[in-house]
């Protein structure tokens, strides 16, 4: 750890106050003072001069639960800013676990399966040696060393799954099972989860509604009991705004077991604001506004940038969550060859051009001319098209233009959707709104989508100049203060003395949202790897961890000095230096 002297920036400390001329002086990973023309006194001093000093960024929704333990680099996080990650995000967390291996391999396999992954990583660089929560924790503190500061939430799904085993697919829990599962919430809450996030949107590769999705009121219900003994935790809630497009009830249901309880409710994705999802704004915005007015602390969650979506046949959920189980089979056929025999399958393809024709009218299968075939593993092309545009050139259906493309091509060869046109206005409505969470971006997940990391920094280099955009001070601290609010992290997110040292220093004029980039560097567990997408760095000038580089000079640092952030600990270092 480095003491240092931050001098010459202009600091925007994360209130949404306008920024001043300061600088900032960091001792033993602590904001220790903020003023005009402070002195050396002994530590390093960085010359922040025509930068912005802002808090570090705060990534409110990721899913490097797993990755972690196989890559610790985080990248490209800390090139933009980013300081902290909250994880266990949509119902999925790794604890707690049922003693059966095979309930436990579910764990496993539904994370994997939602979150785009290679299943043997977590298998195989997971140790998979912990009953509840309590002692994940204690194994992920010990084993894990990352950039950023981590918070998670304990996951309604594993819950479930540890207290009923395999019937937790299948049925309704007993009162028993309930009381199990509540003894296991209560042991995640006081050792520090932030809170336990469910979900009421996703089915499986084998087309089952999850565990939750099956949950009854009264389940619910002794969960918050448990949930309304802590305070300052919270309760985040996926709902289908895409799919089906269930949320509003979902929301409506939420409100009635909520009600009268003092729990903070984070919707995740209740803000749609992409074009499609026009029609379900005003049930949307009326089930969001009873919630409010039923005296509920809601926070409705948002994302500034369309998600990415790629259609291959190696890690792929985006068939079987269209409900096309018929090109699922693909997916899940376990290797390359088995993969072109059904591709070439004249029955097969007969199958998959009824299934194709048989999804709802926004599927992303039902756009071919939104389908672009970009990324080729030999380069036999047609590369850059649409696959309408193909399938017309060919004289075929959309699915077998599809079929064809990947057979010629290579099964590693991916389509990637054009990004989902978006609801401008109402974004930036969002990113001003003081009671949203924003900054969601799946980064961590979906690895060969790209899904949210390095988006963060569009705040500063798109929406910020737009015709009423927000300013500066807003696009921060939607990012910074306004989410260490509405995760009750009141040691980060501002410019502070007593706060830690989580800092980002940038340049306007030089920082950018870089292009993708493939990195062979995934172990599929084979002893080979495979590829995910990242990015070249913003760059930021220097991001501070806890007062400890983890980008400077325009690279990544070795240091690791990211800590587990409980929701329930007080921090004695913190309150001596507040002092």
């Amino acid at each position: 750890m480095t003491d240092r002297l931050i001098k010459n920036g202009n600091v925007v400390d994360g209130t949404g106050a306008a920024g001043y001329k300061a600088d900032v002086r960091i001792k033993d990973g602590i904001i220790a003072e903020v003023g005009v023309d402070l002195q050396p006194q002994g530590e390093e001093v960085y010359d922040a001069d025509g930068c912005i000093v802002s808090p570090g960024f705060i990534e409110s929704h990721t899913h490097y639960d797993c990755s972690m333990w196989w890559d610790e680099k985080i990248d490209p996080c800390p090139g933009y800013g980013a300081t902290t990650m909250i994880m266990g995000n949509c119902g999925f967390s790794m604890a707690p676990l049922h003693p059966d291996k095979a309930v436990q391999h579910e764990v496993m396999k539904i994370f994997a399966f939602f979150e785009d992954m290679p299943l043997r990583p977590f298998e195989q660089r997971v140790p998979w040696n912990w009953s509840n929560w309590s002692e994940y924790r204690e194994e992920t503190e010990k084993n894990v060393k990352v950039p950023l500061n981590y918070a998670m939430f304990v996951g309604h799904i594993p819950i479930r799954l540890s207290a009923m085993g395999l019937d937790a697919w299948t049925r309704a829990a007993t009162d028993d099972e309930i009381a199990h599962m509540c003894e296991l919430l209560d042991d995640a809450l006081a050792a520090g989860a932030i809170g336990m996030s469910s979900n009421l949107f996703d089915v499986d590769g084998d087309n089952r509604m999850i565990p939750t999705l099956i949950a009854e009121d009264k389940e619910f219900a002794a969960l918050f009991d448990v949930m309304q003994r802590y305070e300052n935790t919270q309760y985040q809630l996926v709902v289908d705004t895409f799919r089906i497009m269930t949320a509003p009830a979902s929301v409506k249901r939420m409100t009635g077991l909520l009600k009268d309880r003092n729990i903070r409710v984070q919707i995740a994705g209740g803000r749609p604001n992409l074009s499609f999802q026009d029609p379900i704004l005003p049930t949307m915005n009326e089930a969001l506004q009873e919630m409010e007015d039923a005296g509920i602390d809601s926070w409705p969650g948002h994302m500034h940038v369309s998600p990415t979506l790629s259609i291959g046949v190696q890690k792929s959920l985006l068939f079987a969550q269209s409900g096309d189980q018929v090109w699922h089979e693909v997916v899940k056929a376990p290797t390359h060859d088995e993969k072109r025999a059904l591709l070439s399958d004249p029955e097969w393809r007969k199958r998959a051009r009824e299934s194709w024709d048989s999804l709802w009218d926004h599927a992303p299968l039902q756009q071919p001319q939104n389908l672009v075939l970009l990324d080729s593993e030999n380069d036999a092309g047609p590369q850059g098209i649409t696959l309408k545009e193909y399938a017309d050139e060919l004289g075929v259906h959309h699915s077998d233009a599809a079929a064809e493309w990947l057979l010629r091509n290579g099964i590693m060869s991916t389509i990637h959707f054009k990004p989902f046109p978006m609801n401008d206005d109402l974004v930036i409505n969002q990113i001003k709104d003081k009671k949203t969470i924003g900054n969601i971006s799946d980064a961590g997940a979906h690895i060969q989508m790209l899904c949210g990391g390095g988006d963060n920094i569009l705040l500063f280099t798109d929406y910020m100049k737009r015709e009423n955009g927000p300013t500066l001070e807003e696009c921060i601290h939607s990012i910074t203060g306004q989410l260490a609010d509405a995760f009750f992290l009141s040691d980060r997110g501002r410019i502070e003395v007593g706060k830690r040292a989580d800092i980002t220093v940038f340049n306007l004029d030089e920082i950018d949202h870089r292009p993708w980039k493939k990195v062979w560097e995934v172990p599929t567990g084979e002893g080979n790897r495979t590829w995910r997408y990242t990015r070249d760095p913003a760059p930021m000038r220097l991001t501070l961890v806890n007062g400890v580089a983890t980008f400077e000079g325009g690279d990544y640092t070795d240091a690791r000095p990211g800590v587990f952030m409980p929701h329930n600990e007080v921090d004695d270092t913190m309150a001596i230096a507040a002092e």
